[in-house]
C-alpha cells in the first residue's frame, strides 16, 4: 500500500536532520543554506509495533515484518514558493504527490545556523507555508473552475461540480483550508479533490523541532505550536532532530537508557511515525508462521477480502472465509493451536470488518 508522508518546512529548520534520523540514512545531505535538498529524498520507514515482537516469541519466525510508510523529504519552501520562489512549483508538486504533511517547525535559537526570515518565530514559519499550499490551491481551482465553465452548458453534472468549486474558491480565498471546507463530503468535492490533490486539504502534524535543552520542558515556541494545532485540528509533537540522528547508531538497550534518562518512553520520531499511520486511518492486521510474523496494512473499516488482497488479488477474488484470532487471545493462549483449542479462533465471511491487531489466516480458491 503505497502511502507517504511529505516532510515541509522552511530552509535550515531541521528538515534533512529529521530525514537522516528518521529513516536510518544519511542519505539527506544537510548543510547549513538553503535549497540544500533539490530532488526529494525518500525512504520506506517501518512503522513501530511491539507486538510483531511478542508474536514473534511464540512463533519464533525467521523473520519479522513490520507495516511501512514511505517519508519523502522535500526541499524547504520559500516565501512566494506558489509563484516559482525558490524552486516553489517543483516543490509544491512534491508535496502534491504525498498523502499527508509533517510540518518542521524550528523552536530553538542558533547563531550558527541561518533562519530564512531572520527571525525565530514558528507561527510565522507555518502561516507562510500554509498561505503558499492555499495560493498554490486557489491557483489549480481557478484554472479547473474556467474548465467546468466552458463544460457546464455541454456535460451533465460538470455544472453541480462548478457550483461547488466555486463555493471552495471563495472558502479559500477567505484563508481557510480546504480541508475546513463544508462540502468536503460532497461528491463534486470529493471528485475535485480525486484531480487537483488539494495541497490544504492534506492532514498536517506539526514537528516541533528544538534543542537539546528543549527536551525537558516546553519552551514558548513549542508552546504557540501545540496552541496552533490544537486549534486547527492537527497534532503537534516535540522532537529534538539533532539527537535524534545522533541515535540512529545505538543499540536498542542503549538507546533506551537513553530516552529513560531525558524521561521519554519513545523518540518523538517514532511518535511522528504511529501517529502519522493513525492519521491516515491505517491499521494493521498480523500474519504469524515460522517463516515470518508480518504486519499488513489496511484502512480502517476494510473488510476481510479486501484485507485479504493486500497479500495477493487472488486471495480477495477467491476468498472464502478467514480464521481470526485476536492479538491479546493470541498471546494469551500462547499460539494459534491452543487460542482454536480454547475457542478462541473465529471463522469470518466476507462481511467481516477487520479489527486492528487481528491475527489472520485466509482459506481462498481461485
Amino acid at each position: 500500500m503505497g502511502l507517504s508522508i511529505g516532510i515541509v518546512g522552511l530552509p535550515n529548520v531541521g528538515k534533512s536532520t529529521t530525514f537522516n534520523a528518521l529513516t536510518k540514512a544519511q542519505n539527506a545531505e544537510a548543510a547549513n543554506y538553503p535549497f540544500c535538498t533539490i530532488e526529494p529524498n525518500k525512504a520506506i520507514v517501518p512503522v513501530p509495533d511491539s507486538r510483531l515482537d511478542e508474536l514473534a516469541k511464540i512463533v519464533n519466525p525467521q523473520r519479522i515484518q513490520h507495516s511501512t510508510i514511505e517519508f519523502v523529504d522535500i526541499a524547504g519552501l520559500v516565501r512566494g514558493a506558489s509563484k516559482g520562489e525558490g524552486l516553489g512549483n517543483q516543490f509544491l508538486a512534491n508535496i502534491k504527490e504525498s498523502d499527508m504533511i509533517l510540518h518542521i517547525v524550528r523552536c530553538f535559537d542558533d547563531s550558527n545556523i541561518t533562519h530564512v526570515e531572520g527571525r525565530i518565530d514558528p507561527i510565522g514559519d507555518i502561516e507562510i507555508i500554509e498561505l503558499e499550499l492555499l495560493l498554490a490551491d486557489i491557483a489549480s481551482l481557478n484554472k479547473r473552475i474556467e474548465k467546468l465553465q466552458r463544460e457546464s452548458k455541454a456535460q451533465k453534472g460538470a455544472n453541480a461540480q462548478l457550483m461547488v468549486a466555486q463555493e471552495l474558491l471563495a472558502h479559500l480565498e477567505s484563508n481557510k483550508p480546504a480541508r475546513s471546507f463544508a462540502k468536503c463530503d460532497d461528491e463534486s468535492f470529493i471528485a475535485l479533490n480525486q484531480s487537483l490533490r488539494f495541497l490544504s486539504y492534506k492532514s498536517v502534524i506539526y514537528g516541533a523541532n528544538v534543542d537539546e535543552t528543549g527536551l525537558e520542558s516546553d519552551n514558548e515556541w513549542v508552546q504557540k505550536v501545540r496552541e496552533y494545532a490544537q486549534q486547527n485540528g492537527a497534532i503537534a509533537i516535540k522532537l529534538c532532530a539533532k539527537i535524534e540522528e545522533e541515535m540512529v547508531g545505538m543499540e536498542d538497550s542503549e538507546r533506551k537508557e537513553f530516552l529513560e534518562s531525558l524521561g521519554a518512553q519513545e523518540s518523538g520520531l517514532e511518535s511522528i511515525i504511529r501517529e502519522g499511520f493513525a492519521k491516515l486511518g491505517l491499521i494493521s492486521y498480523f500474519t504469524a508462521g515460522v517463516k515470518e510474523v508480518r504486519a499488513w496494512t489496511i484502512h480502517k473499516g476494510d473488510s476481510a477480502p479486501k484485507a485479504a488482497g493486500v497479500i495477493h488479488k487472488d486471495f480477495e477474488k477467491g476468498f472464502i472465509r478467514a480464521e481470526t484470532i485476536a492479538y491479546t487471545d493470541f498471546v494469551k493462549y500462547g499460539g494459534e493451536a491452543k487460542a482454536k483449542e480454547a475457542g478462541a479462533m473465529r471463522i469470518e465471511g466476507k462481511d467481516y470488518i477487520v479489527q486492528d491487531g487481528d491475527v489472520m489466516h485466509f482459506r481462498f480458491n481461485v
